[in-house]
């Protein structure tokens, strides 16, 4: 009988003699595993299922339905999607395009459009807080020595501060979507390119009949990946705004902050809950595209 078969034998009787004992594999497999769920369960499954615990009551809900506030942060979390995600979205696709070109200015500017996103959100997005500041902001500072007049107050306008939080978000997030599509361009072989160019095919389209087919699935995800982490984005309105003026400028992400400052640790958390029907329907749509 040959080694092989032996072994085989062994592993077949292991079952019968040992009962549940587990193959040492099995149990470095486990021994490695256990930290990950460890960490899982105590900063996943424990904060979320206590999260779902403190919003099972159903009047909370009714609460939020009858806070204007509430209301105002749905239309906010809506616009502040459709508009924002939208804008960078386009935005991203034609600065791919750009970025294809091997200019070594061009590769300069890349480097340099990529700071926003590599620099954290905090000392950035404050930074531009102060610029917008009326008194002593630059930019006020700025229309004063040319115009000799007082700059608007940026931040004091709900309607002005929420464009503007939009456009914090925009700017933060860009280069990372740009990247991914410039990726999704740079893996067309460029041969296509070469031969519709002989074929007298202009920019546009070779963009329409060659980049576009070949990169409509992955803009596709990209804009439900981006719609998924805008919901939770929780920086750019609040480290701008702050929710204000008068919680007027509230996104879901940043409600619960208002409701915990007002010590209602429920109203907070169903706050939380409420951006779930927004959420699975977009994780959803993502998991069946890319299945395909």
């Amino acid at each position: 009988m040959t080694a092989a078969a032996i072994d085989e034998a062994a592993r077949r009787e292991l079952p019968r003699r040992a009962g549940f004992a587990l193959s040492q594999r099995q149990a470095w497999g486990l021994l490695f595993v256990a930290p990950y769920m460890a960490i899982f369960l105590g900063f996943v499954v424990f904060p979320v299922g206590y999260a779902f615990w403190l919003a099972r009551d159903p009047q909370l809900y009714v609460q939020l339905a009858n806070d204007p506030i509430f209301l105002r942060t749905v239309v906010n979390t809506l616009v502040f999607l459709v508009v924002a995600i939208n804008v960078k979205m386009v935005i991203a696709l034609f600065l791919s395009g750009f970025f294809t070109h091997k200019r070594w200015w061009v590769k300069v500017l890349a480097v340099l459009f990529v700071l926003p996103w590599a620099v954290p959100s905090i000392p950035t997005i404050i930074s531009v807080r102060f610029m917008l500041n009326p008194e002593w902001g630059v930019i006020n500072t700025l229309i004063f020595s040319l115009t000799g007049d007082d700059g608007p107050n940026w931040l004091n306008d709900p309607i002005l501060a929420l464009s503007l939080s939009m456009v914090v978000h925009i700017w933060k997030s860009l280069p990372f979507w740009t990247l991914i599509l410039l990726a999704g361009r740079l893996a067309i072989p460029g041969e296509i390119y070469e031969a519709a160019s002989v074929d007298g095919a202009g920019a546009w389209h070779r963009f329409r009949y060659i980049t576009w087919p070949s990169i409509s699935t992955l803009y596709v995800t990209c804009t439900l990946l981006s719609m998924i982490f805008t919901v939770g984005d929780f920086n750019s309105v609040y480290l701008l705004t702050g929710g204000g003026p008068a919680d007027l400028t509230h996104v879901l992400a940043t409600l619960g902050i208002r409701y915990l400052r007002l010590d209602q640790l429920g109203m907070a958390m169903a706050s939380i809950v409420c951006a779930l029907p927004l959420i699975l329907p977009l994780v959803y749509f993502m998991m069946k595209r890319l299945s395909r």
